[in-house]
């Protein structure tokens, strides 16, 4: 018995290019069931995929995260991928991307895009990806090249570790931070990115959803990384407080009187404060590692991904009677 494969392709307004999707995802791997997930297509992106033979589910809450989150809480699969409905990836790769999964055996594998034609990325787009890759590379771990790619292959031990907590276009951004905050294997693979299909038009907003990412960042870094965030902002109050305070202690140093006693009492304010904050910093990081720790355990009650889907199996009801 082999392992199961499926795609899950979130859809919002593509019938121009969902059918060739589609039919891309079946060729490269006919065992795999593919799904299309609409988000409230106005257009005939559903008898299109109907068409091609996919099997149509709907989400009617918009967003590419709310797709994510219930894409992966319905889909069973040993190993999913996920691929954007506009053909802008190179499905015919989804083959080399799930065998390379079960060759590491890893957790991820992100589909790196290699940009084949010069109009591929609208302006501003390249930029901002590597900014923001940048920065997640910065505070989190450097095994990533494009955070935000939207072609991407799962192990189900990551899908169901996974909280899938984003709305929109961020989801991305919160999949590569689970990754490397677990510290869980990934790979990356090169795949050719091209142009939209005529008549196919990007719901991404540039500087909106941009900023909605560099949101998630902080917050993630707030949440992964609190003794960090709260050092950072404890820095800040005690540079202020020291800016405030030292011509008091110098005066009082020279003349023996405190002149500046309001100057004097808002610095020593300023610093207590800042030590506050370093303090609950220190206690949330003993919090994240809680959380990391539920994460990992959750993580490891799946097996590794296998050829083998008999031994998977066994694994899996190895599992269920140490819990019963």
């Amino acid at each position: 018995m082999q392992p199961t494969v499926a795609c899950v392709v979130p859809c919002y307004n593509e019938e121009a290019a969902i059918a060739k999707v589609v039919r891309d995802l079946r060729a490269s791997l006919p065992e795999a069931l593919i799904y299309v997930y609409d988000n409230n297509s106005t257009d005939n992106t559903v008898a299109e995929a109907q068409k091609a033979g996919a099997i149509v589910r709907h989400e009617p809450r918009k967003g590419k995260g709310n797709v994510i989150r219930r894409a992966f809480a319905d889909v069973e699969a040993d190993a999913l991928l996920i691929i954007d409905g506009d053909d802008t990836y190179d499905a015919s790769r989804a083959r080399e991307m799930v065998d390379l999964l079960f060759e590491g055996p890893y957790d991820q594998v992100v589909g790196a895009r290699r940009e084949v034609v010069e109009t591929a990325y609208r302006a501003g787009h390249a930029v901002g990806n590597k900014m923001l890759t940048g920065a997640v590379r910065s505070l989190f771990g450097n095994d990533v090249s494009d955070m935000l790619s939207g072609y991407r292959v799962f192990s189900r031990r990551y899908i169901k570790s996974f909280p899938a907590l984003s709305h929109e276009f961020e989801t991305e951004t919160e999949m590569t931070v689970h990754a490397l905050s677990l510290r869980l294997p990934t790979a990356e693979m090169e795949v050719d990115f091209k142009d939209r299909p005529a008549g196919s038009v990007s719901k991404l907003r540039t500087y909106r959803d941009g900023w909605r990412i560099l949101k998630l960042i902080l917050g993630l870094t707030r949440r992964q990384r609190p003794s960090l965030f709260h050092s950072v902002i404890a820095g800040l109050l005690a540079l202020v407080s020291l800016v405030l305070g030292i011509p008091v202690v110098a005066d009082f140093i020279r003349t023996g009187d405190v002149p500046r006693f309001p100057t004097a009492i808002l610095a020593a304010s300023i610093m207590i404060i800042a030590m506050l904050v370093l303090m609950v910093g220190y206690i949330l990081e003993s919090f994240m590692h809680m959380r990391q720790e539920q994460a990992r355990l959750a993580h490891l009650r799946y097996p590794a991904p296998s050829r083998s889907a008999d031994s998977v199996q066994e694994l899996m009801r190895d599992s269920a009677g140490r819990d019963a």
